[in-house]
């Protein structure tokens, strides 16, 4: 059977597929030890050394499937037979083909895997074999079957495969001192030599001195004295000895040889540093704060090189100056970097600069190939060294620092600019130059501002000279040339160019004034004598960059065309530029972004092209004339077109878009993007039968990287966002490890002009990809990627908000969307980041992932805003809602401690605050109690949180804006409710936040710590401050609900600061009305409104229901203020109103404010008292004038004037002063309604109102009796009805049939009576209630009405009354007003039937 098999295998007649069937058939037997024996002696091992050595001669164009079988069989019988493995380990010719083959075929992970693996077994066989390192090795050489190696090698090297491992020493022997032989031995006596001078002058140091000092005292043995090698070697290992060693050098050398040697040794010690102490500081740190090298290096800094070897010497100075500001890169010194600066920027000469610009003389000698080769690496040593020296300043504060550093850009930007223009030929270029000047040129770019700095070029004109360089560039080496389909020559150019323009565009969008720059973007195609030149001027040159092979070329082009669109005119022009390409560029850049196998990142950048744009406003048909049409949709078979909105529906419907988007959502991956997966190399084969099990411990460990770290660019994300393509003969797919193997190529010359089909295209027309069916794999996606769909869909809401969201709900989007990040991966993220020690490898893959999760929730949450504002169905929803307010309230209570995170999270705690603001407004009863449940449960974090958020208002104004404005919306929504569902309070345990404030004891000093936190935010801005309104919004809420919030703010004194702002006010519109031509209060953005309307708002609302607070106001004397402002609140209704709301307020349940109210301007004195003011001289009589105009225009001011005087009426003081104006005669010229109106109007149920409060009393009830006819016209209005207060009449007859001294004037009254004994037979139970209160009262003591009401009329209805309460009321009945009523009609028949 194996024989046969093998046949085949070796067969060249046999089709190659078949064979490596066979080859496959092959390893599985392979896994029977037993038959190794059999393959054996069929030479298997010399039949694939030659397959391989065939394959790696054909470049791997033959037999190119049977390579992973045949080394899948190799390994197998190398980890089986130690004697093949030993002998195959001797053949050198054997590991150069292993490798070969890895190179060849690099991109297949199984084969770089199994190559990993042979290697792993060739060359640390040796060291496998016991023989080979132990202390005895015995006279047979042990050649074991398993497979094992030393611990120590497991930790010195990245093995590509898991193995077993043992210990050299076991590390439970038992260590025997050393005996006295051993002593004898050269090692151990140096060693002991050395530990004892340590030990003996306590430390290098004090040795190192004693040994210069030159002095020998014999102290102890001449055996244990140093030798010169130990003092040597003393001098060298000691950083600071050895770096003033160096020193010493370079000053006192006398030829380049010595100065470089020593230059060397400080490149050795900043090498150890790196090599030994991993994220520290370092050895090499305090020497060189102290040393004077800069001093010592100044000389060689500061004249131009005069010969090669000064240019040697330059470079070996400026690569040590570049590996030193590497090295402290996380704690670069602000002296170090002043030195550089100063040094580069000097007015004399500035050597540095001026050696990256070749002179004519330099450049006619460049025919020598030694001086080529050494001005090129110091030219590329300086652009390394101002690339790194541009980096370093990305964590300094100095402000000194920066100002040098931004002349400094400025100056270098003009140096590269001469570089980038050396020659009128670009196709002549040297390659290797031109990239590293754009590589220099990227990360000079990067930083916003760099061409802002010159004093004789304005900042523009560099951008466009920049800019007329890099579009000569991008079109030599990539425009004229066809891209780089065909070769790869320039794509290091390319992608430094692309990047270059990128960051162009937004310096020049900072520089410009106006959009006229985009002009200069624009490049003719083809030759300038043509006719069609002008007609092709436009940026088609940007175009075929979003093909390119490159993914960073295709990224980086396609943010430059997302940023160009930024602007109108950026969008007009790249949609005309590409008119001649099938679908435009709306179907092209949809194309790129429903790609599947296309990059993340790439997608993204499409995404925000559409989202830029659908920002201009597109019409719904054809307008002649107009600039922006948006999509362009021509049915060829019915020959219907359609433009605009109808277009962008239909192509959207065409592309399947948002069941390409349902794909997307979910394939998306929200971990890190350094995988470590244990995936089977090879098939996952079960090898379990393997005598040494290593086929079972093959694992990936790290898939071949395709791409080095000096290739990616600073500002590349390639190696962050990816994408995967899934195997053909797998249904799943699986993550790997190298970003280089994620990036899928995509096919060459699908956005082809329709006048350049000559170009050959793999792809179909993108017509027919457009309604090509949806793909059954997908690629990951990356939060990123759905960032820019949120934002996409944003704006398709904003344009379209029927359609969008019947299409959101159609495909579930929203509830996908919203299920893609967990808090608790946020959460994960930032305690990786804060546990990271200062030896731990960086963490910017934790960091990134937190980034990009952030601002996904960040996009997110707008999304969802805006979905609310169209539509509120669409979110309020039990599968989104509630799971969303958790993982809202939870990444907001997330604690932030890195530094770095801090920005990002500030704007996701910006958009998430605006979100739940706008949850609350437009749907408050759907989603307070989860959002209520979910803040309860992190009451504490939510504390902190908006503390920290109120700490940041300098750095993060929007954060703080944001945050005030959702607790003040969220307490009033809170309170809106409970007054909505008073009734129902008691019967729900759910939390609130008024609770949560005031009645949890727990944490009572972060409540306080909250308080005062929002307190100091109001009162700590200034009164232009935006934040301080927004700042007086939220303590309003908050005083209105929290008791401790009122008392925490009287105890800040903050009801006499608000009294004394009044008088501030007050003083100011004083002075402003003695000033001719100024008309206080006429403007309603004037800052004194604002300031006076919020002051009293604050007011009002710490008075509310505080008895110590309204005390306070009190002893401020805060009625007199108010009276002195009342001429200016008269003049403005929204004044007025809130002065009557704060007056309400202050005296609702307090008698001792409304007697205030009654003191003249002059004192605390009554007004009403004879002989103590005019009758204008209190705020009382004020109130009483604006009550008693005949027609207010302004209702609700109507409504609160008298709400103040139902509250004074129950003072007597206040009553005296009303009957002393004869105010209560207005009542009775009101009129009733006529005809068919049974309503009475709001006026007269305003003075009901009144009159009830005054009822309340007796002093009260002998003001409404003294009224002539009154009692009548109370009679005429109860049989009127009012929507809210239908029985204001006879509550008023209620309370005055309860006094001894005006029960008389009821009894005498018959309508009264006629009124009261028909309101027992009513439909409402509130009037009969009151109706045989009033009856049982007026009866009471009082025997002629006991007479009176023996009426047989009225008894029977009494009696009828009684009767029926007795059969409707059980006893067991709960209502305690029914069973009131019942009390009252047994009393009152009780008192009609007594004597």
């Amino acid at each position: 059977m194996v024989e046969k098999v093998y046949e085949i295998f070796t067969s060249d007649d046999v089709d190659v597929l078949l064979r490596k069937s066979a080859a496959e058939q092959l390893a599985v037997i392979m896994q029977d030890i037993k038959m190794h024996t059999v393959v054996k002696t069929l030479c298997l091992i010399d039949k694939i050394i030659g397959y391989l050595s065939e394959c790696v001669g054909q470049h791997g164009k033959v037999m190119e499937c049977l390579v992973q079988p045949c080394l899948a069989l190799l390994r197998k019988v190398l980890c089986a037979d130690p004697v093949v493995r030993v002998s195959l380990s001797q053949q050198p010719s054997l590991l150069i083909l292993l490798f070969r083959v890895s190179l060849i075929f690099h991109e297949d992970c199984t084969v770089v895997t199994e190559v990993g693996a042979l290697l792993c077994l060739l060359l640390f066989d040796e060291v496998s074999r016991m023989d080979m390192w132990s202390v005895d090795p015995s006279t047979k050489p042990s050649l074991s079957t398993a497979f094992s190696l030393p611990v120590s090698i497991f930790r010195r090297y990245h093995l590509p495969v898991y193995v077993v491992g043992h210990h050299a020493v076991s590390p439970h022997s038992i260590v025997l001192p050393l005996s006295a032989d051993c002593l004898a031995l050269k090692p151990v006596s140096d060693m002991l030599r050395i530990a004892w001078n340590l030990s003996w002058y306590h430390g290098s140091d004090h040795l190192l001195k004693h040994v210069n000092s030159g002095t020998e005292v014999p102290e102890f043995l001449d055996d244990l004295k140093l030798s010169s090698e130990d003092i040597l070697c003393l001098k060298v290992t000691h950083v600071a000895s050895g770096l003033q060693d160096c020193l010493r050098s370079i000053v006192q050398a006398t030829a380049h040889r010595e100065v470089r040697a020593a230059v060397a040794r400080m490149d050795f010690y900043l090498l150890n540093d790196r090599l030994t102490v991993k994220g520290g500081a370092g050895s090499c740190g305090p020497p060189f704060k102290s040393l004077p090298w800069q001093t010592a290096l100044n000389r060689f800094l500061q004249v131009l090189p005069a010969c090669t070897e000064d240019e040697k010497l330059l470079i070996d100075i400026i690569h040590f100056l570049n590996k030193l500001m590497k090295e402290q890169s996380k704690n670069l010194s602000v002296e170090l970097l002043s030195w550089i600066l100063e040094l580069l920027l000097r007015p004399s000469s500035n050597p540095l600069l001026e050696l990256l610009v070749l002179t004519e003389s330099q450049a006619r000698e460049e025919a020598e190939d030694v001086r080529t080769a050494v001005r090129q690496q110091l030219q590329k040593e300086l652009i390394a060294f101002f690339s790194t020296l541009l980096l370093g300043f990305m964590s300094v504060t100095d402000r000194k620092c920066l100002e040098l550093l931004y002349v400094f850009q400025t100056q270098l930007a003009l140096k590269l600019l001469q570089c980038l223009r050396v020659t009128d030929a670009p196709r002549f270029y040297g390659l290797p130059s031109l990239e590293r000047t754009l590589r220099g040129l990227a990360h000079l770019t990067s930083f916003p501002g760099w061409s802002s700095h010159s004093p004789l070029t304005k900042p523009l004109d560099i951008c466009v000279k920049y800019l007329s360089g890099l579009l000569e560039v991008i079109t030599s080496f990539y425009v004229e040339r066809g891209g780089n389909a065909m070769s790869f020559m320039g794509k290091g150019v390319t992608k430094s160019t692309v990047l270059c323009l990128l960051h162009l565009s937004h310096e020049m969008m900072n520089q410009a004034q106006s959009s006229e720059w985009m002009s200069l973007w624009f490049l003719p195609l083809g030759s300038p004598s043509e006719d069609q030149a002008a007609a092709q001027q436009g940026l088609t040159w940007l175009v075929p960059l979003w093909v390119d092979r490159d993914p960073e070329v295709r990224f980086t082009s396609l943010a430059l065309g997302a940023a160009l669109t930024t602007l109108d005119t950026g969008c007009v022009a790249l949609a005309n530029s590409c008119q001649n390409i099938s679908g435009g560029l709306w179907g092209t850049v949809l194309n790129i972004l429903l790609d599947q196998s296309e990059c993340s990142m790439v997608r993204r950048e499409a995404a925000f092209i559409l989202q830029n744009l659908l920002v201009i406003p597109m019409p719904t048909e054809m307008i002649k004339d107009y600039t922006w049409q948006g999509p362009c949709v021509h049915d060829e078979d019915s020959g219907l077109s359609l433009v605009g909105k109808p277009a962008l529906q239909a192509l959207l419907y065409h592309c399947h878009f948002y069941e390409h988007l349902n794909q997307m959502i979910k394939h998306c991956y929200v971990g890190q993007y350094t995988f470590d997966l244990n995936i089977s190399a090879f098939d996952g084969t079960s090898e379990g039968s393997d005598l040494n099990g290593l086929d079972d411990s093959l694992k990936f460990w790290s898939a071949p990287s395709g791409m080095s770290s000096q290739d990616r660019e600073p500002g590349s994300l390639s190696t962050s966002e990816t994408t995967v393509a899934p195997s053909l003969g797998s249904a799943e797919f699986e993550p790997l490890n190298s970003p280089a193997a994620l990036l899928a190529e995509p096919a060459h010359g699908q956005l082809v002009p329709q006048d350049q089909h000559e170009t050959a295209s793999p792809r179909p027309p993108h017509d027919s990809s457009f309604s090509a069916p949806l793909p059954k794999h997908s690629g990951f996606v990356t939060p990123p990627l759905l960032s820019a769909v949120c934002g996409l869909l944003d704006n398709l809401l904003a344009i379209a908000p029927r359609d969008t969201s019947d299409a959101l709900r159609q495909a579930r989007l929203l509830e996908l969307l919203c299920s893609v990040v967990e808090a608790s991966v946020i959460e994960a993220c930032v305690q990786d980041l804060q546990a990271l020690l200062p030896s731990s490898p960086p963490g910017e893959h934790i960091q990134a992932q937190a980034c990009f999760l952030l601002e996904y929730l960040a996009s997110l949450s707008r999304l969802v805003q805006s979905s609310l504002l169209v539509d509120p169905e669409l979110v309020v929803q039990d599968k989104i809602l509630k799971p969303l307010i958790t993982k809202v309230i939870g990444v907001l209570t997330v604690c932030i401690k890195d530094v770095e995170l801090v920005p990002t999270i500030c704007h996701t705690w910006t958009h998430l605050f605006n979100f739940l603001a706008t949850l609350l407004r437009k749907a408050a009863a759907a989603c307070l109690p989860a959002l209520t449940v979910a803040l309860a449960d992190n009451w504490v974090e939510m504390l902190d949180m908006f503390c920290t958020c109120v700490d940041l208002s300098v750095m993060s104004p929007a954060l703080c804006t944001a945050g005030l404005q959702f607790l003040s919306v969220l307490l009033t929504e809170e309170a809106k409710s409970y007054l909505q569902n008073k009734d129902k309070r008691n019967h729900s345990h759910s939390p609130t936040i008024v609770s949560l404030l005031d009645e949890t004891q727990e944490n009572q000093k972060r409540v306080e710590r909250f308080n005062e936190v929002i307190l100091e935010c109001y009162a700590g801005k200034c009164s232009k401050d935006s934040l301080r309104r927004v700042a007086a919004n939220a303590l309003m809420s908050l005083l209105a609900v929290s008791r401790r919030a009122q008392r925490h703010a009287l105890k800040a004194n903050l009801i006499e600061d608000c009294v004394g702002q009044l008088k501030q006010v007050h003083a100011q519109l004083s002075l402003d009305s003695l000033r001719p031509g100024k008309a206080a209060l006429k403007k309603k953005d004037d800052g004194l409104i604002k300031e006076l309307s919020i002051t009293m708002q604050l007011l009002r609302n710490c008075l509310y229901q505080n008895k110590e607070c309204k005390e306070a106001a009190l002893s401020a004397r805060l009625v007199p203020v108010l009276h002195s402002l009342w001429p200016w609140l008269w003049m403005d209704d929204s004044l007025i109103q809130i002065a009557l709301q704060l007056l309400c307020v202050y005296t609702a349940n307090f008698p001792a404010g409304c007697s205030s109210l009654c003191w003249s301007s002059s004192g605390q004195h009554p007004a009403a008292a004879a002989h103590r003011g005019a009758a204008s001289s209190s705020l009382m009589l004020c109130i009483l004038k604006l009550a008693s105009q005949m027609a207010l225009e302004n209702s609700s001011v109507q409504q609160t004037v008298f709400m103040v005087l139902s509250n004074l009426a129950l003072s007597h003081d206040c009553k005296a002063v009303i009957q002393k104006s004869n105010f209560l005669q207005n009542f009775l010229s009101l009129t009733l309604p006529k005809g068919g109106n049974r309503h009475l109007s709001n006026l007269t149920v305003l003075w009901l109102k009144l009159l009830l409060s005054m009822s309340s009393g007796e002093d009260g009830q002998q003001m409404i009796l003294r009224l002539d006819g009154c009692l009548d016209l109370l009679t005429e209005m109860s049989r009127y009805k009012h929507r809210t207060s239908p029985h204001i009449p006879l509550l008023i007859f209620h309370n005055i049939c309860f006094s001894p001294a005006n029960k008389p004037k009821i009894l005498a009254n018959e309508k009264v009576i006629t009124v009261l004994t028909a309101c027992l037979e009513s439909e409402s139970p509130s009037a009969q209630r009151i109706a045989a209160a009033s009856l049982w009262a007026l009866s009471y003591n009082y025997h002629k009405a006991k007479t009176t009401l023996r009426n047989p009329s009225i008894k029977r209805r009494v009696d009828e009354a009684c009767s029926l309460a007795k059969k409707t009321f059980s006893d067991s009945e709960e209502n305690s007003l029914n069973a009131y009523y019942l009390k009252c009609l047994e009393n009152l028949v009780q008192d009609l039937n007594s004597s």
